[in-house]
């Protein structure tokens, strides 16, 4: 049975950083890249999109929600959303956003078609991501030591499959019964020895072993990676971080997005003019509501035509952040403010030796918001 290969670009370094990645490790993959267009991303994504597609010798999938007007090719997709919804924004308690622009468009694309869809989330993060609740979708994370979803592990160390795991471990290994990793198996979990410890465990043991046998699993299941007569990724031993992306971005020549890279401001502090640095810590759309107030103000400050375009937005009560308005933040005092509350506070985390540099605060920025926009 055929399975498609999938890998979302959001325009960020990530998804980015996995394309490249994968073309380079894992060339037999015949991986279909896509992005999802909200007409309303920052100039330097459509730069990434265009560079990847140079580097990578083929063409990103362009898919859009709406059918795109010939004379505005990205200028009516979130527009046309935000009017079947009143005016009303999106925001963290309602992201229609990422459903109608992002998720919809995706499963559309996929069809029903027995389909692998790679995911740039990180060996140091914490988190699974967009999981997409079609049953002929299937995760995989080659950047972590654990490339499976949550639901897959959950279903392969469940209790009744115990004897089918360690008949796989015994078909795959040399150690027989002598196998460290049957005594992990034949543990159960508890209190005392969660799933994710009996997971790391396995991992710890004989990282390229448990995936053989995971894949072996799968195929007496309806997963996609089980439709496969072989899977080069559970050869994968890599556990790759935010350093390691940034390395893979710039050795390819396609360097991180422009947006990440941080430009100077000047702040007066208690009398004397100081020296911060801001940048953006995420991709997605010009206007998202998960923005810091001081990434706000770099929009200002490098973007004043897409911060005057989401101005335009705000009104009869919808505003992107809960308690101000982007008329009052543009002021210069409240301008003055915020870097001097996030100038601070950057000092602060320097002398306590946490998020003090900026990939840190991209690090921190990650726990939050929608990972399908900005991986």
């Amino acid at each position: 049975m055929t399975v498609k290969h999938v890998l979302g670009i959001s325009g960020g370094k990530d998804s980015a950083a996995l394309a490249i990645y994968l073309k380079e490790r894992h060339p037999e993959l015949e991986v279909e890249y896509y992005t999802c267009d909200t007409g309303r991303e920052l100039d330097e994504t459509y730069e990434l999109i265009e560079k990847l597609e140079s580097y990578l010798g083929k063409k990103i999938k362009l898919l859009q929600a709406v059918k795109p007007k010939l004379e505005t090719p990205h200028d009516n997709t979130f527009d046309h959303f935000l009017a079947q919804y009143g005016g009303y924004l999106p925001s963290s308690t309602s992201r229609w956003c990422t459903k109608k622009l992002k998720l919809d468009p995706f499963e559309n694309y996929i069809d029903d078609i027995p389909t692998i869809s790679y995911v740039g989330i990180r060996g140091d993060e914490d988190r699974e991501g967009y999981i997409s609740k079609k049953p002929n979708v299937q995760s995989i994370f080659p950047f972590r030591k654990n490339i499976w979803s949550e639901d897959v592990i959950k279903l392969v160390l469940n209790p009744k499959n115990i004897k089918q795991l360690r008949q796989y471990y015994l078909q795959a290994t040399d150690y027989n019964n002598h196998n460290p990793g049957l005594a992990y198996i034949d543990t159960p979990v508890s209190e005392n020895f969660t799933l994710k410890q009996k997971l790391n465990a396995l991992l710890d043991v004989d990282t390229k072993l448990f995936n053989q046998a995971v894949f072996q699993f799968l195929k007496t299941t309806n997963y996609p990676v089980g439709k496969l007569d072989s899977f080069p990724l559970i050869e994968n031993e890599d556990v790759l971080k935010l350093e390691d992306v940034f390395r893979i971005l710039e050795v390819s020549g396609i360097g991180i997005p422009a947006y990440y890279i941080e430009k100077k401001y000047e702040v007066e502090i208690d009398g004397q003019l100081k020296q911060g640095r801001y940048a953006r810590s995420r991709s997605g759309c010009f206007f998202c509501f998960f923005q810091q107030k001081i990434e706000w103000v770099w929009l200002l400050e490098n973007h004043p035509a897409l911060f005057a375009k989401s101005k335009e937005y705000e009104k009869e009560g919808y505003t992107w952040m809960d308690e101000e308005t982007l008329d009052d933040l543009e002021k210069p005092e409240r301008v003055e403010a915020v870097k001097r509350e996030h100038y601070l506070r950057t000092q602060r985390n320097s002398q306590k030796r946490t998020t003090s540099t900026w990939k840190d605060e991209i690090i921190q920025a990650e726990g939050v918001g929608c990972a399908s926009c900005f991986i």
